[in-house]
């Protein structure tokens, strides 16, 4: 069958959208074959475990972008281990999922997963939610409640928006992740646990601690892996993946079938930046597929035009990155040197570097695994 200005998506087989745990991606169809205008749902295998070293699957995690792969593979490096993750993002890119993944592919997955939102917990209030309290610890405390930490005993405890951490609560938050051991709040008696910690920020927690705003020995404590977790704009190629698996999994939840998206509409789901990220473009498929009455999604593209145009100005920040990021590009990835980047943009290599790693523009060069890129741009003797 000929399509020339849809994109189909198409159920290959009887109940597929039932499993939770299947995977779709966005590919062209037999039909279309050459016509970038179509494409198809297509379930993912999971492959063979005995077959291969890489985890079968990262739940909930839809997309196939080299920045994506990236963070998948120091995901697989961290998980079995131990160690203190830093998940850094902006709101939205889904850092919960990566918390869930480190926790699934770890040696605590048969223990629990205890999530807590720093930011949602009243400052009066934390101190007893981490650590828990006694009967008549405090007015109100009518019975022994067991805090997050003691919940997580033999997991993993997922401390996210931990920039919105009182200071107060900090001090005592390191002395807990580095002796493992916390009194309940009107306790004399100490707690061992065996927990480790994964927190999340969207905030620059590096100027957080040079502003006094956050104790540089937690950052520190915390950053022992930092991952971060690239914004969807950064990530254009999973956008399509990423509309297949929602559109899937809402229009099974509203008992429609939807398997052909606007090739125009796809166009413009491609084209806007997703402040929101993952987040926004999840919410705006949800109210898509509400508004589609028949098997063609319709999907109000007026509303992304209305939001590019009412949208301020670039940040500070987006625009330095991408200047440095041109001036990259046109020197071919040359940092060091009378031609390369850092003397085109009148910078020291090593503040060129710094501020590369900063904005997350390392990342965007694709390289061999096994190819040194600091090494290759370092100062000449």
């Amino acid at each position: 069958m000929s399509c020339n200005n849809v994109i189909v998506l198409d159920e290959r087989e009887a109940n597929s959208f039932s499993r939770p745990s299947r995977r779709y991606a966005a590919l062209p169809s037999k039909a279309t074959s050459g016509d970038r205008s179509a494409f198809s749902i297509q379930p993912l295998v999971a492959p063979d475990r005995s077959a291969t070293t890489k985890p079968d699957s990262f739940e909930g995690i839809v997309g196939s972008s080299a920045a994506l792969s990236r963070v998948l593979e120091q995901l697989q490096i961290v998980a079995p281990t131990d160690s203190a993750v830093l998940i850094e993002g902006e709101t939205g890119t889904g850092k919960e999922l990566v918390a869930r993944a480190i926790h699934a592919q770890s040696s605590r997955r048969a223990g629990a997963f205890v999530q807590m939102n720093c930011a949602a917990i009243p400052r009066e209030l934390i101190e007893s939610e981490i650590f828990g309290h006694e009967k008549g610890a405090f007015t109100g405390a009518a019975t022994r409640r067991i805090g997050r930490f003691e919940a997580a005993d033999r997991g993993t405890l997922f401390l996210d928006e931990i920039g919105d951490m009182p200071l107060e609560m900090q001090a005592k938050l390191l002395r807990v992740l580095q002796e493992q051991e916390f009194q309940r709040l009107g306790s004399t008696c100490t707690q061992h646990v065996s927990v480790r910690v994964v927190a999340a920020t969207n905030q620059d927690l590096e100027r957080m601690v040079l502003e006094k705003r956050f104790r540089s020995d937690l950052y520190y404590r915390l950053k022992v892996f930092p991952v971060f977790i690239p914004p969807l704009r950064d990530r254009r190629d999973d956008i399509p993946l990423l509309v297949a698996h929602f559109v899937s999994t809402f229009a099974l939840r509203m008992n429609k079938h939807i398997d052909k998206i606007p090739s125009e509409a796809m166009e413009a789901l491609l084209q806007y930046d997703w402040p929101g990220n993952i987040r926004e473009l999840q919410n705006f498929i949800e109210r898509s597929v509400i508004l589609t009455a028949d098997r063609v999604l319709n999907p109000p593209v007026s509303e992304l035009l209305k939001r590019r145009s009412v949208s301020g100005p670039a940040t500070m920040k987006e625009c330095e990155r991408e200047h440095i990021l041109k001036a990259v590009q046109a020197t071919n990835w040359v940092i060091a040197g009378p031609h390369g980047a850092a003397a085109r943009l009148g910078l020291k290599r090593s503040t060129l570097m710094y501020r590369m790693r900063k904005l997350a523009i390392i990342n965007e060069r694709p390289v061999p695994a096994a190819y040194n890129w600091a090494a290759d741009n370092r100062s000449p003797a």
